[in-house]
C-alpha cells in the first residue's frame, strides 16, 4: 500500500479488478478491526491500523552456505516475478557500461524468478544493446527448494528493488529485502525500508532511472565483512512470529 500505480502497466483484465477493488475497498474496511499495514499509514481506507514489518520465516529459509565460483566470477543475484518496479534494468544497464570498460571482468548476473511478461522482455531488449552481455546476464525462470538455495549459495551480493519510484512508492518493507537477509547475503536497494537503512551489509543506490552503479557495487561488497551468520540474526525481529504477536496483542 498504497497500490494503485502498481497497476498502471498491467493488462485491461487486471486493470479491471482494481476497478472492483476502488468500488468496495472502504465497506469493506469498514467491516475489519483494522488494516494490517507495511507502511507507516495510520489509516487506510477510513480503518485505524496496525503497523509492522513484512516477516520471514526463519525455519523454512535456510543460511546461504557461500561456494567461491571455481573461476573467480563474481555472481549478482536476484530473485523475483520480474516486474518495472524492480528495475532490474538499471541494473543490466549497469552491467552493460561496466563491461564495455572492463570486458574480461568476470561478472555475472543470474535473474531467478517468472519472466514471461513484458517487464521480462524489457530487460532481453536491454541485454541486446550490448556487445556480449548475454554471456553475463541470465535469466533462469522460477526455481524452488534445493535448485533455489543452489543460487544464493554462489551469490556474492544480492539486487533487490531499484525502481519503487517507478510505481510512487517512497517507503516500503518488501519481502525481498528480508529473504535476502535472512540468507545472510548482503544486498542492493532503492527506496526507503526502515529495517535496513542504517545496516553495513546493505548498499544504497539513488532512486532514480541511473545505471546501477557496478563498480560502487564491487567495492561495497570488497568492504563488508558482516559474516552471514550476523546478518541473519540482525533482523531475528523480523521472524513472523514476533510480528504476528504485534497484531494479536493489538487486538
Amino acid at each position: 500500500y498504497p497500490y494503485d500505480t502498481e497497476y498502471n502497466r498491467m493488462p485491461i483484465s487486471w486493470k479491471m479488478v482494481l476497478c472492483v477493488d476502488r468500488i468496495f475497498r472502504y465497506r469493506l474496511a469498514a467491516q475489519c478491526n483494522c488494516i494490517v499495514t507495511f507502511s507507516d499509514a495510520e489509516k487506510i481506507f477510513g480503518q485505524r491500523t496496525v503497523c509492522i514489518s513484512n516477516g520471514v520465516d526463519f525455519d523454512e529459509t535456510p543460511l546461504a552456505q557461500h561456494l567461491p565460483s571455481t573461476d573467480g566470477s563474481i555472481h549478482f543475484l536476484a530473485v523475483a516475478e520480474i516486474h518495472y518496479w524492480h528495475g532490474f534494468d538499471r541494473a543490466v544497464h549497469g552491467m552493460g557500461q561496466y563491461l564495455q570498460k572492463y570486458p574480461d571482468a568476470p561478472i555475472v548476473f543470474d535473474i531467478v524468478g517468472p519472466n514471461f511478461n513484458h517487464d521480462a522482455d524489457v530487460i532481453k531488449k536491454v541485454i541486446s544493446q550490448y556487445p556480449n552481455l548475454e554471456k553475463h546476464v541470465f535469466l533462469h525462470g522460477p526455481k524452488h527448494g534445493e535448485e533455489l538455495t543452489a543460487f544464493f549459495n554462489k551469490a556474492d551480493i544480492c539486487i533487490a528493488s531499484l525502481a519503487r519510484h517507478r510505481s510512487g512508492i517512497t517507503k516500503i518493507k518488501t519481502l525481498k529485502n528480508r529473504e535476502y537477509a535472512v540468507r545472510g547475503l548482503p544486498f542492493v536497494y532503492s527506496e526507503i525500508d526502515e529495517d535496513f537503512e542504517k545496516m553495513p551489509y546493505v548498499m544504497k543506490a539513488p532512486a532514480d532511472e541511473t545505471p546501477l552503479d557496478i563498480e560502487a557495487l564491487l567495492r561495497f561488497k570488497s568492504h563488508c565483512t558482516i559474516d552471514p551468520k550476523s546478518i541473519r540474526e540482525s533482523i531475528r525481529h523480523l521472524d513472523w512470529t514476533v510480528q504476528m504477536k504485534r497484531v494479536l496483542d493489538e487486538l
